[in-house]
């Protein structure tokens, strides 16, 4: 180290220094950075004036600090002292505390209070006083009001120092340690002393196995109540968002709770303890037990709700014959002589039961025309009701009747550019305001008379529920979906547990029309789909290769590819590398890096900036990670860096990276740069709902674990024109054969068929049938034998 050398190995590394300037300071995450004048230290440095960083409140200047942590040479700003956490130099005779007593920091205290403190607690005064605030109310020449000050102001700067420092020992980094403090604020060490589990459930990124060791190093019980009901909430959370199961039954609960619990050699627990505080949970409603099913309480109202909507909406009759046969029938006539298509008999049939029904689900494979029949719908729905199309010609308070939504922002342009109609995510149709919840919701429905949803299959349960919460009483309803892809990552599998229950009239698409077009990619997907392996997956076609190498070859393979396409006049937006997995030489991380120099290579011409181990440079495509509604930019979105700006070099004093999402530019600050990431290469989960004009798919045995059918299927079919297959072909196979899908645990499906069982049920305790099928008794109800 040429800067400094290390003075005292055996010391952690600190400085002693007076604050002269704060450079910036993040109020969300607290990250600082700091000039101070170096009066100490226990290395050397051959500067006085040093740069120090940290998550800290805002310090005043001109004080003096011990800083504790270690030094870091950032790239672009040098040398910097890293702190892991500090605390207020505090002096150590009468003289130094009179001063410090004294001193602007502390409000309405002069010297003479000050004498008059360290005279009656002398050097040990301000511990004293931090430990119980009190003693200075004993004091009978201080009065009440300037104790109060003091002992607050001590509190403030004294007690959050105090805490960084316990947190650290207790093994908590510098971020996480703000982060718990931020959630607490002064009660924070009191509030992990009563109960470190709590942090589970307060302070993300904290999960049960990082409580657990704080809570043995606090000397709790292994059997405690607080262990085991923190285990069981933190195991049917991770069912929920790991495996998508809304529920766990209460001996899977009980099993999986009991070897987290014993994983970690803190005692055994027996299963009737367990037994016990889910009981317990569920008495204090944390948990919802329902016929041998524990449930999240969020998850078990949302999956009742959507049950009951659906319910409500296939209860209505005024669709039931709207409109006489030959009345469509010569409207469809008279679209597909406008439109010049011919529509087969299902696909009329789809575009008919979606008019004469309160609700619809149109399911089928890629190639199959759910796009051309969902525009026959508009179209259809337009010239039968007389009303326009064109939006412009509705007045600013007048609602358009028709609603075309989906739940990413790529689906929902899809769903635009193939009706010519505006599109919107579901986020924005309810108006989502993120922590503050949606807009619209039963009491504040949206207005339509036509809602179209696509790409169903990727709707959670808990969306579903706001949806469907937040429509109007009368609206006809189309859901349209694949049901063979892959479900969504929220909890739930609503589209397959809306076909399974068969209560949603439904329209299943069959016929391949892309495939006469000389779609050998929907070819193969259509054989996927049925779990065939194709003799041809090898052979080369016009649309689709592969290229077979082993796990270690791949990346050499992807670049060939890529440079080769890319010398061809294809940009980073028309390729699509597709991967399941993060981690490995063949993972998305280590793509993300090789393709990132072959299509935006560093160059001294180019603004970049470090994140972590990302560097982001102008012109790299990125992926949007959360939905960020207030910017109208949702999670799968992909973009392109348009601008980076130092945090020099504007008023803000903050590192930025501006982002174009189709022309939406959003700004974002260091501390949001973990809501993006490289898209050059991305999961088959995040692509979702999108379509590209070339699909580069790796597929090697160490995705083994990843590998099954619908995951195969999913990344062929978002290929539009040519499809590059590269790997090992047992793995391929091995995809294929592999229909788990596992299961997820739902039960929607159940509630929807209760529904009718009830129904059933009651129309057998009638003495009579008093259906309009009995001749002479259509205007008849029970009412009148009464």
């Amino acid at each position: 180290m040429d800067e400094l050398s290390s003075a005292n190995h055996e010391e952690k590394p600190y400085v002693k220094a007076v604050i002269r300037a704060v450079i910036f300071h993040n109020e969300q995450n607290l990250y600082t950075v700091l000039k101070a004048k170096l009066l100490e230290s226990n290395l050397e440095f051959d500067e006085k004036e040093i740069t120090v960083t940290g998550y800290f409140p805002l310090l005043a200047e001109e004080e003096t600090y011990l800083f504790y942590g270690a030094v870091k040479h950032h790239p672009k700003f040098g040398m910097q002292f890293q702190t892991d956490h500090f605390r207020k130099d505090i002096p150590n005779t009468e003289e130094g505390i009179i001063q410090y007593l004294s001193s602007d920091l502390f409000k309405g205290i002069g010297k003479k209070t000050a004498e008059i403190i360290v005279g009656e607690l002398g050097t040990s005064a301000i511990s004293k006083i931090m430990q119980d605030p009190s003693v200075l109310h004993k004091i009978p020449k201080v009065n009440k009001e300037k104790a109060d000050i003091l002992a607050q102001t001590l509190k403030q700067h004294q007690g959050l120092e105090q805490i960084m420092i316990s947190l650290s020992q207790f093994g908590f980094g510098p971020q996480l340690s703000m982060k718990i403090y931020q959630q607490y604020q002064d009660q924070t060490l009191e509030k992990i002393q009563e109960n470190p589990f709590q942090l589970v459930k307060d302070v993300e990124g904290i999960g049960f196995g990082k409580a657990d060791e704080l809570a043995h190093h606090l000397g709790i019980s292994g059997s405690s109540p607080e262990r085991i009901n923190a285990a069981c909430l933190y195991t049917i959370e991770q069912s929920s968002s790991q495996e998508g199961h809304v529920y766990l039954t209460e001996n899977q609960l009980v099993e999986k709770t009991r070897q987290l619990l014993s994983a970690s050699n803190k005692g055994q627990v027996n299963a009737e303890s367990i037994s016990a505080q889910i009981a317990a949970l569920a008495e204090s409603k944390q948990l919802i037990a329902d016929e041998g099913r524990i449930y999240f309480p969020i998850l078990y109202y949302s999956e009742k709700k959507v049950a009951e909507h659906i319910q409500q909406i296939l209860e209505q009759t005024e669709y039931d014959d709207l409109f006489p046969e030959s009345e469509f029938l010569l409207s469809l006539g008279n679209l597909e002589e406008r439109m010049k298509v011919t529509y087969a008999s299902s696909q009329k049939e789809a575009i008919q039961r979606a008019l004469m029904t309160p609700m619809l689900l149109l399911t089928g494979g890629p190639g199959t025309g759910k796009t051309t029949v969902i525009r026959g719908i508009v179209e259809l729905y337009s010239d039968l009701h007389g009303c326009s199309l064109d939006p412009g010609e509705y007045k600013k308070d007048e609602p358009f009747p028709i609603l075309l939504v989906a739940p990413t922002g790529r689906a929902a342009k899809r769903m635009s550019e193939s009706t010519g109609m505006p599109a919107v995510t579901i986020h924005r149709l309810l108006g989502w305001n993120g922590s503050e919840g949606f807009d619209r919701n039963e009491d504040n429905p949206i207005e339509g008379k036509l809602l179209i949803i696509d790409e169903m299959s990727m709707v959670d349960i808990w969306l579903a529920n706001q949806l469907f919460k937040s429509l109007p009483k009368q609206i006809q309803v189309v859901m349209v979906g694949d049901e063979d892809q892959l479900p969504s990552v929220g909890p739930g599998q609503v589209l397959r547990d809306l076909l399974a229950s068969k209560e949603v009239p439904t329209v299943r698409l069959t016929d391949i029309y892309r495939q006469a077009e000389g779609s050998s990619i929907i070819e193969l997907a259509h054989h996927i789909k049925d779990g065939k392996t194709p003799s041809d997956l090898k052979t080369p076609t016009s649309d689709r290769s592969f290229i077979k190498c082993a796990s270690g070859q791949v990346k050499e393979v992807v670049r060939k590819v890529v440079e080769n396409a890319k010398k061809k006049g294809f940009t980073a937006r028309d390729i699509q590398v597709l991967a399941p997995m993060y981690r490995g030489p063949a993972g998305i991380d280590q793509l993300n890096i090789l393709l990132q120099d072959i299509f935006n290579p560093a160059s001294s011409t180019k603004r970049e900036m470090k994140f972590g181990d990302l560097v982001y440079r102008i012109g790299d495509k990125v992926l949007q990670l959360v939905n960020q509604p207030e910017s109208n930019v949702f999670n799968g979105d992909m973009g392109e860096i348009e601008s980076i700006f130092y945090a020099k070099e504007n008023t803000e004093k903050e590192d930025m990276i501006v982002v174009s999402f189709d022309g939406n530019e959003v700004t974002y600050t260091r501390s949001d740069f973990s809501q993006f990431t490289h898209a050059y290469c991305c999961s088959i989960h995040k692509s979702q709902g999108s379509e590209f004009p070339i699909v580069v798919l790796p597929v090697v045995k160490s995705y083994y674990r990843m590998l099954r059918r619908n995951l195969i299927y999913t990344a062929i079919t978002r290929s539009k024109k040519f499809l590059i297959m590269c790997g090992e072909e047992e793995a391929f196979i091995r995809g294929i054969e592999n229909r788990d899908q596992l299961e997820r645990q739902t039960s929607l499906k159940q509630r929807l068929n209760k529904f009718t069982e009830e129904e059933d049920e009651l129309q057998k305790l009638l003495p009579f049938d008093v259906s309009d099928a009995n001749i002479g008794m259509e205007n008849i109800t029970p009412f009148d034998f009464m």
